[in-house]
């Protein structure tokens, strides 16, 4: 069976399954990820270009959880068809979508992308860790430890500067990772295996900045505290090295190569979701998510890598697109 054949039963299955309500718009609406917007907006422009027979997809952003909200308010023209993720859905969020009518959420997995630490290109060089990340913002510290002032003040080897970060707010999937793969990771060295919950994520308010707008905002703050390291996408660091100077983690350089490889520590899938009780109302879902998902886009060598994308081996990407095709629905 040709691609096209398999596209034309997919969406013959979804409109006979469709939800009974009328289609009173005509293109695709995307939002969420702050991570994901580039790679959407890329693949939205090349769609309306490759398929004109469909209007070009309207993405926004506004944080993974912001995105997954508004995916899960219920059924019809007037919510949204995607959500962009860059984290897996919760079992709440897929909670809320049932209670809503949303009970067909097919999951798409288009690569990776890792979570860097960057400052102003002029400013010194950092070679962190996340026992160094949580000795500076961690609210908790061992007993008897008086919080640093400097990056100095926590090790000899970092610079002698003013201790000020810029993170994603709690609407950001980013925030989750780092989260667990670094303020998690850095209170277990310093506090022990017992520490975890609010004891471990408790920030200091005097230096830590927690930004709910994109990347962009990230960048502005930087741009206006010499100060400021900012946790962003290694896509938009990639896409601003004139700018940005990256610290190592862990004595690893973030790279594509490295966080394709595993090397780089902090790291994490990007995904978006599709609300199957649109296909087939909405025009243009399956084929969207077919494009995104061609070698042309997400492939190696595709568009997406060159715009920072790590693509996803070849053999997962053919398992992602079967599973949509054949209607696979997380939290079933």
């Amino acid at each position: 069976m040709t691609a096209k054949t398999t596209l034309s039963v997919v969406a013959l299955t979804a409109a006979l399954a469709a939800p009974a309500f009328a289609q009173t718009r005509t293109n695709i609406q995307i939002a969420g990820s702050s991570t994901v917007l580039p790679f959407a907006s890329i693949v939205a422009e090349e769609f309306g270009q490759a398929f004109p027979e469909f209007e070009t997809p309207v993405v926004s952003s506004g944080g993974t959880g912001g995105g997954l909200r508004q995916f899960c308010e219920g059924v019809g023209p007037n919510t949204i068809d995607i959500a962009d993720a860059s984290r897996p859905i919760k079992a709440s969020e897929i909670e809320a979508c049932h209670a809503n009518g949303v009970n067909d959420i097919r999951e798409i997995r288009i690569g990776y992308d890792g979570i860097v630490f960057a400052s102003r290109l002029s400013g010194p060089e950092f070679a962190l860790t996340p026992e160094l990340v949580y000795r500076a913002i961690g609210a908790n510290q061992p007993e008897g430890t008086a919080l640093p002032t400097t990056w100095r003040d926590i090790d000899p080897s970092l610079p002698d500067q003013r201790i000020m970060m810029a993170i994603p707010a709690s609407n950001h999937g980013t925030r989750e990772v780092f989260e667990q793969r670094v303020i998690e990771a850095g209170c277990h060295a310093v506090l022990g295996d017992d520490a975890e919950g609010d004891t471990c994520l408790a920030l200091r308010q005097d230096n830590v900045v927690e930004i709910a707008g994109d990347y962009t905002e990230t960048l502005a703050r930087l741009n206006s505290d010499a100060d400021t390291v900012g946790v962003f996408g290694l896509s938009f660091y990639e896409q601003n090295t004139d700018t940005l100077r990256v610290a190592t983690m862990s004595g690893v350089t973030p790279s594509l190569e490295s966080v394709a490889t595993g090397e780089y520590p902090v790291s994490r899938p990007l995904f978006f979701y599709v609300k199957g009780e649109h296909i087939g109302v909405i025009p243009g879902l399956v084929e969207y998510t077919e494009f995104f998902l061609s070698d042309a886009m997400a492939g190696l060598g595709g568009r997406l890598e060159t715009a920072g994308l790590i693509p996803a081996p070849a053999d997962e990407i053919a398992q992602v697109l079967a599973n949509f095709e054949n209607g696979v629905s997380v939290g079933q």
